[in-house]
């Protein structure tokens, strides 16, 4: 071939070089890029190892490269694709195509921490060269498959995302579908990224082909004539189509670079794998994007220089295995159109159909039929591969390739004739998908689709409308001005057309996490593996071996996305079992969830406990952070060693803290905690009493700075009295001194008046003041008609008192019952809103301690209101004692006097040895009874009762 290399293009040299000079008028660059690509082209073919050119998820390419693969039958076949890979390649057979072969690291080491959790995915479709190559070499004994391309870790070294640069997400954009988000945020790789990188070059080849997307154009270009071509033809013209994308790309080094670099790579890794093994490049088959086909890197080609040198990867370990992916989500990753994959699915199915075309396909594929031509095509296959007699055995050596690109390029446009029935067929099962989802379609929409489709395809030149032509009709058709349903016409044809196909990885081929569950949740007798919702049913006072099915659905809540496990019945509290459980069980729907939750561990039990530990010892922790974590161990793992070493680290985050931001939280956890040691074990855990104990301390040093700090709220200063209040006993007794509280709150000087409020209740509860003079307080508030505005925001404040002093709920049914008994109507009602506001608000959590304090003391019935007196104004004079006129009873407390032997034992008990005294003419006794006699009466009526 190298003897006749020279002359196989030198035509179409001599025609390319005469159309340069006629259009741009004489010799210039134009030229030489015309000339450049029939360069590329001549290197490329004279290759003594062969070339295929592709590109992704191509039907074109899938037919073309099965047909290749059984005329040559090549011993080793080059991969394009990550070389840290290989090893999942087997266990695509225990899946149903499309899924993806992902590389993912938890934790980095090398490359900034911003960056975790790495993960790149590399999506695999049955409508793909790719998939045709692997399935060809595992399923073909004697023939090696070597993946070439870089290393999952080598992405991430050589493709640096720039994350300051990112383009914020738009808010105002559609959220993405379920099935576009199978990949997450991973990086996609993928063989024969064949697109225009010059913006002007697509746009051209858009406006003239007169599409809409490049998708569109490739299929009505590129796919459709290259669909019935032979061998050399598709080679030729793909190589001809990568040296034009290629020499007219932008020169954009970091991105050249990488491109170079990686074809360095494949050369240098195919190079060293024919020097290591001996293998004849004739017997070798390199497959790879049309792109990388014109590199001119000097590595290129066997006899290339081995000058480069590849970097070793990072310290980071990664994990690989295969995730569910869908067309859609492929579609996404990547920019496609949408339903352009799906189309091409299609069009895959129908080259098969119309070539006789048998395809390679992975023994024992899910999903996949076994048929007679498919066995004979594997021992066809087999019988080749073992050098056995027959005409198939041995492949004939290769001609000289002649120049096909002269006789493509100068044929003229193949007119595809239309297929009505196939078209009628898409009109009426549009119509019928249109009226299931809500739409008023009918027979005439049919009828106005057809004859639409077909004006279009005339109005762009085309003799047979394409499935995009048809999808505009429809939409011009049916969809008029309104979506009744979820999905819009356009979403409609895709599905029709194919569906969007959604891969599912096998129990085989699933980590060790992702068995232990399936294994775990067999009981429960679902399809674990089946997308979509299922309902799982727990009675676990009958069946007490689901308890552990319970305990594994309650953890794959926690560490799972919304909606994998969503409980319908029962709950999971801190003492708290349930007997009756119903789940929404939707694993496999996030089945890429539960794989990538198996990188991280070989049980949820561990991953759970490195998501705690790694929460709790995050730099940015803070002490309620670390305290749910400590919940969340003794809640799911039943772990009092795990609970008590993140309740030590609390007590350590809580110490370097220097604000009360986080004081409602920590007060709410420690009080639940608490409750829950109290009551299910004999002592309290040591951790806990010394962080009860540092945390008076602390927050006793903090309240009076954030009495007096802008930035803390009303709701942080009263969760931090709260604290100090709710945890006095257990702090005093374990050594702490009330004194600390005392001048804490004798520091604190606010100025805003909800936390004045605050301050005049902390200092109801210490005794500093007493409630007839915080009555008198609020009366001088309401009678001031400057601070009349601002009193809203006192009631907010003693509304926030009710959490370290519930005993004021009665108070504050008072001060707000004053405010309505006491303002004008003019102040009163453009005030009311405000004081709306800020009781919902801020004191939303303790309305109900309100109301129910507000239902106590108001009537329950209406007639009784108009004679109903408020409590805080019903204060009797001094009454006689009814029972004065009996015979034989002194005044005074008649029942101590009667039996003066319990107050004896109480003075002893106190220290108390002085005598009785007698009883001096007047009023004596206890004058709260001599004021309200009715309890005495009642008290005594019950002790004289039979």
């Amino acid at each position: 071939m190298s003897g006749t290399g020279e002359e196989t293009f030198d035509a179409l040299r001599s025609q390319l070089q005469q159309a340069a000079a006629a259009f741009a008028d004489g010799p210039d660059a134009l030229e030489g890029i015309l000339l450049g690509i029939v360069d590329d082209v001549d290197r490329a073919v004279r290759e003594p190892l062969e070339i295929f050119p592709v590109c992704h998820h191509s039907p074109a390419s899938a037919t073309a490269m099965a047909r290749r693969l059984r005329e040559k039958q090549p011993k080793v076949v080059y991969l394009e694709l990550c070389e840290d890979m290989a090893p999942l390649l087997t266990e695509l057979r225990n899946c149903r195509l499309p899924v993806a072969v992902q590389a993912f690291a938890t934790e980095v080491d090398g490359f900034p921490a911003d960056w975790a959790p790495l993960s790149v995915v590399a999506p695999i479709t049955e409508a793909s060269a790719e998939y045709q190559a692997i399935a060809y070499a595992l399923d073909t004994p004697g023939v090696e498959l070597v993946l070439v391309d870089r290393s999952s870790d080598h992405v991430f070294q050589w493709e640096p995302r720039d994350t300051a640069s990112a383009e914020p997400a738009d808010p105002d954009a559609p959220p993405a579908e379920e099935e576009a988000a199978l990949h997450g945020d991973a990086v996609g790789v993928e063989i024969g990224d064949l697109r225009p990188r010059f913006a002007e070059l697509e746009e051209h080849l858009l406006r003239h082909g007169r599409v809409r997307h490049w998708s569109e154009w490739w299929h009505q270009y590129v796919e459709l004539p290259l669909g019935d071509c032979d061998h050399d033809t598709y080679r030729q013209v793909m190589l001809l189509i990568g040296s034009l994308f290629r020499r007219l790309a932008p020169g954009d080094p970091r991105r050249v670079r990488v491109d170079e670099d990686r074809e360095r790579h494949m050369w240098t890794r195919m190079r060293a794998h024919l020097a290591a093994t001996g293998t004849d490049p004739a017997d070798c088959l390199y497959v790879c994007g049309a792109f990388h086909t014109a590199s001119r890197v000097a590595e290129f080609g066997v006899h290339g220089t081995d000058t480069f040198e590849i970097s070793p990867p990072s310290a980071t370990k990664w994990q690989h295995g295969l995730i569910p992916s869908s067309h859609t989500a492929i579609e996404a990753q990547f920019g496609l159109a949408a339903g352009s994959v799906s189309i091409a699915a299609t069009v895959w199915a129908k080259n098969l159909r119309r070539t006789g075309i048998r395809p390679y396909r992975l023994d024992g594929q899910a999903g996949a039929k076994t048929t007679a031509a498919a066995k004979r095509t594997k021992a066809t296959g087999k019988s080749a591969a073992t050098g056995t007699t027959g005409a198939a055995a041995v492949p004939e050596p290769a001609a000289p390739s002649a120049d096909r690109l002269s006789a493509f390029l100068q044929r003229a446009p193949v007119l595809d004739r239309l297929d009505e029935a196939e078209l009628l067929g898409w009109s009426v099962e549009i119509v019928r998908a249109a009226r299931r989802n809500g739409y008023l379609a009918s027979t005439a929409d049919a009828i106005a689709v057809f004859e639409t489709s077909i004006l279009l395809a005339g109005m762009r030149y085309r003799a047979k409308p394409t499935p995009y032509d048809f999808q505009d009709a429809a939409v011009t058709c049916i969809e008029k001005d309104s979506v009744p349903g979820r999905r819009d016409v356009r979403r409609l044809v895709e599905i029709m057309m194919g569906g969007d196909r959604i891969g599912q990885v096998g129990y085989d081929a699933l980590p060790p996490l992702a068995r232990d569950v399936h294994d775990r949740l067999a009981p429960l007798g679902l399809k674990l593996g089946q997308r979509g919702v299922q309902r799982a049913l727990l009675d676990i006072a009958s069946r007490p071996e689901l308890r552990r099915c319970s305990d594994v659905l309650w953890m794959l809540r926690r560490l799972m996305p919304q909606g994998a496990a969503r409980p319908i019945m029962g709950e999971r509290r801190l003492g708290e079992r349930s007997i009756q459980e119903s789940w929404d069980l939707a694993l496999g729907t996030h089945q890429r969830a539960l794989i990538e939750l198996g990188y991280e561990g070989v049980s949820i039990e561990q991953v759970l406990e490195q998501r705690l530990r790694r929460t709790a010892y995050a730099p940015h922790a803070t002490a309620a952070t670390v305290l749910e974590t400590v919940e969340d161990a003794t809640l799911y793992l039943r772990s009092r060693r795990l609970a008590d070493e993140l309740g030590t680290h609390a007590l350590e985050v809580l110490s370097r803290e220097r604000g009360v931001d986080g004081a409602p939280e920590v007060l709410r956890r420690v009080r639940r905690l608490l409750a829950y040691h109290r009551t299910c074990e004999p002592v309290l855990p040591p951790w806990i009493e010394s962080f009860v104990k540092a945390g008076y301390a602390h927050y006793c040093t903090l309240l009076p700075a954030a009495f007096t700090d802008e930035e803390a709220t009303v709701r942080q200063v009263a969760a931090t009295m709260g604290f100090l209040f709710g945890m006095e006993s257990l702090a005093l007794s374990l050594g702490c001194d009330r004194t600390q509280l005392e001048l804490a709150v004798a520091q604190s000087h606010p100025q805003e008046p909800s936390k004045t409020a605050l301050l005049w209740a902390a200092q109801v509860q210490l005794g500093h003041l007493s409630r007839a003079e915080l009555r008198a307080r609020c009366d001088d508030l309401l009678d001031n008609l400057l601070v009349v505005p601002a009193y809203p925001r006192y009631l907010s404040g003693f509304l926030h008192a009710l959490e370290p002093v519930p005993q004021l709920a009665d108070f504050v049914v008072e001060a707000v019952s004053n405010a309505f008994a006491r303002l004008p109507d003019p102040v009163l009602l453009p005030w009311l809103p405000t004081l709306i506001t800020t009781l919902r608000s801020d004191g939303a959590e303790l309305a109900p301690l309100l109301i129910r304090e507000a239902g106590r003391i108001f009537p329950g019935r209406l007639p009784a209101l108009d004679a109903w007196v408020p409590p805080w104004r019903d204060q009797p004079g001094p009454q006689a004692d009814p029972s004065a006129g009996r015979a034989g009873v002194g005044r005074g407390v008649a029942l101590l006097a009667a039996h003066p032997a319990a107050c004896d034992a109480v003075a002893g008990i106190l220290g108390c040895d002085e005598a009785w005294e007698r009883a001096e003419p007047g009023p004596s006794g206890v004058a709260l009874l001599v004021r309200h006699p009715g309890t005495a009466v009642a008290l005594e009526a019950l002790l004289a009762a039979p």
